[in-house]
């Protein structure tokens, strides 16, 4: 039978090795919970998030091979349909089933946003229950979170909460909470809906071109690991820790370069730097 390219993700395009090398993942490569945790984990804590395609006007392409030359080879990061397409894509080629979710990013403010978040829901072999992946939100969770009202969990004291309520016409909504500052704050909300790789295409061109895009105007970076959170939003450098402390401070224009190399893992041309740099002294 002819497999339906329009809901798969490529995995047989996927250079295996290559990935597992950047993501720092020597763990056994079969279908299970605990290797889903371990890849999980690895991906987040190795590639970083950031929109810089976006700030510069360039495409954002989310075909395998491109993601692959630029966040595995270009030692770059991306923004959540990078990511999620990237992470299927390794899944997949390892024997998960793994489905495509689109999000809306709440954050607390309680307002119907667009769905522009890519999130995958994930079965293992060995484990019955499903499994929401979010490896592309820049601020973790390190691992898998179950889908099921009341889940909790702990990640080296990163703390997540799963949801369930009644939306429209009766359909489950599903919230994910992130305990801040000594409260549950919502930070997503998503249906059981599939979406393919075509669906999340559209929802990136709208993130990465429309003028009322946050991802459009400024820069932003992230890396997340057990230790830490780091954020850069513009020229505003945040750390967070778990306990909830965070430690805020101002970068200027010309240690950019320097500060997205040595803290966010971001390896960026000259030509890219540069430019970035100008937006920010025009700022």
């Amino acid at each position: 039978m002819q497999r339906d390219r329009g809901h798969g993700w490529d995995g047989e395009l996927l250079d295996l090795d290559a990935y597992l090398a950047r993501v720092g993942y020597d763990g056994e490569r079969a279908p299970t919970l605990a290797a889903l945790r371990g890849l999980h984990r690895a991906h987040v804590t190795s590639i970083p998030f950031e929109n810089f395609a976006a700030v510069l006007g360039e495409p954002v392409a989310l075909d395998l091979p491109s993601l692959q030359e630029k966040l595995v080879r270009g030692r770059r990061g991306g923004y959540c349909f990078e990511h999620a397409v990237l992470f299927a894509a390794a899944l997949e080629r390892l024997g998960f089933g793994a489905t495509g979710l689109s999000g809306r990013v709440t954050l607390g403010a309680g307002t119907a946003n667009p769905q522009t978040h890519a999130l995958l829901a994930v079965r293992a072999a060995d484990d019955e229950r499903l499994w929401l992946c979010d490896v592309g939100f820049g601020s973790g969770p390190l691992e898998p979170v179950e889908i099921r009202d009341g889940a909790e969990a702990d990640f080296d004291g990163w703390r997540f909460r799963m949801e369930r309520r009644t939306g429209a016409l009766g359909a489950d909504e599903w919230w994910l909470h992130q305990r801040k500052e000594g409260r549950w704050q919502d930070r997503h909300t998503f249906a059981l809906t599939p979406a393919s790789p075509k669906d999340w295409l559209m929802g990136s061109h709208y993130v990465a071109t429309h003028p009322r895009s946050p991802f459009v105007r400024r820069l932003y970076a992230q890396t997340f690991c057990a230790a830490r959170h780091q954020a850069l939003d513009a020229t505003t450098w945040t750390t967070y820790l778990p306990d909830g402390t965070a430690t805020e401070r101002k970068i200027e224009a010309d240690a950019l370069g320097r500060v997205l190399a040595e803290e966010f893992g971001i390896e960026l041309d000259a030509a890219s730097l540069a430019r970035l740099r100008d937006g920010l002294d025009s700022a």
